[in-house]
């Protein structure tokens, strides 16, 4: 029987490899930095399964296969179904208006639904309650994947794959940019912080000229605050705008935020393509998934059914770029 060799275990890796052994293929992990954890991009990641949302600046795939991300996440970690609440101060309404116009699946809610929704929230008259829409821990569900893909016999190898591999699936985000030239990298801040003070029940997302922000709860009193978007490839630290920018934001929802304690931060590298789509890529006898952007959580699902589709159908689904020599 074929054995299939997934090459990265962030969740672009563990979704396919999850997705294929769904389907009964026989899997082998490689990943030299071993289980889920801080070395890997997805490790920062937000979580949100908000298609509604980000289609107020993605193109139309994100909305429609980004759709199917809950019930899949739901079959293998806690998906939290609250929604999403978009927020604007007073001054920056047309941003909230501008949002509006650019999706759809919301209902637009006043100030006592805004307290009713969430009531550790202040000063906002007017937002966008989009319901259909969810939220996992992203931690949870990498280290829910790696677990039941370890339960269902998939062996784990914590070194770098063999050149020469037959029937390999490469995951690994911008390490795979020696074989996808017009892949690049955007940097992304975030923070981790814990504010006891202040209970939220789903993520918001607060707009700004600058920098729409978002926060997810993570329980315990404890937030991921996020995120840039920085064309820029340097990982190496947080700069001092982006950290002023996420606490202040934080502090316009709620005062009591000032008090937060900044946990962790985190900076890394999302891989996309000039579209800011992912594709699924044949090269001789590798296939390449690779480009989920900001949308890992969001896309990991419908990139590793067109994943299994071309591995075990020879398919070719909507991601699927022309094979190259």
């Amino acid at each position: 029987m074929t054995v299939w060799s997934v090459i990265g275990a962030g969740v672009a890796g563990l979704a396919v490899a999850s997705e294929l052994v769904s389907r009964g293929a026989r899997v082998q992990v490689f990943d030299p930095g071993g289980p889920p954890g801080p070395h890997g991009c997805s490790w920062w990641a937000g979580g949100m399964l908000a298609p509604w949302c980000e289609y107020e600046n993605a193109e139309e795939p994100v909305l429609r296969l980004g759709q199917q991300a809950i019930d899949w996440w739901a079959d293998r970690t806690q998906v939290h179904r609250q929604g999403t609440l978009v927020v604007a101060n007073v001054r920056d309404l047309p941003d909230l208006r501008r949002f509006a116009c650019r999706t759809e699946g919301f209902e637009q809610v006043g100030q006592a639904k805004i307290a009713l929704l969430e009531p550790d929230l202040h000063g906002f008259g007017k937002g966008l309650h989009f319901s259909a829409e969810a939220h996992v821990d992203p931690r949870q569900a990498l280290n829910d994947l790696y677990r039941q893909l370890r339960e269902q016999g998939v062996e784990f190898h914590q070194k770098l794959a063999p050149a020469k591999l037959e029937n390999a699936i490469d995951c690994r985000g911008l390490h795979a940019r020696e074989y996808l030239h017009d892949l690049r990298g955007v940097k992304g801040e975030m923070l981790v912080i814990r504010c006891p003070d202040v209970a939220l029940n789903r993520p918001v997302r607060l707009l700004h000229p600058r920098m729409p922000l978002y926060i997810v709860p993570r329980g315990d009193g404890i937030y991921m605050l996020g995120a840039t978007m920085i064309e820029s490839e340097d990982s190496s630290r947080i700069t001092a705008r982006s950290m002023l920018e996420l606490l202040s934001a934080a502090y316009a929802l709620n005062p009591a935020f000032g008090e937060a304690e900044v946990l962790e931060i985190g900076v890394d590298l999302r891989p996309a393509f000039p579209d800011n789509l992912p594709r699924i890529r044949r090269l001789g006898r590798t296939i390449y998934a690779n480009g989920l952007y900001r949308h890992g959580y969001l896309l990991a699902p419908a990139l590793a059914q067109g994943v299994a589709d071309l591995a075990l159908e020879n398919k070719h689904s909507e991601m699927v770029d022309e094979d190259r020599p």
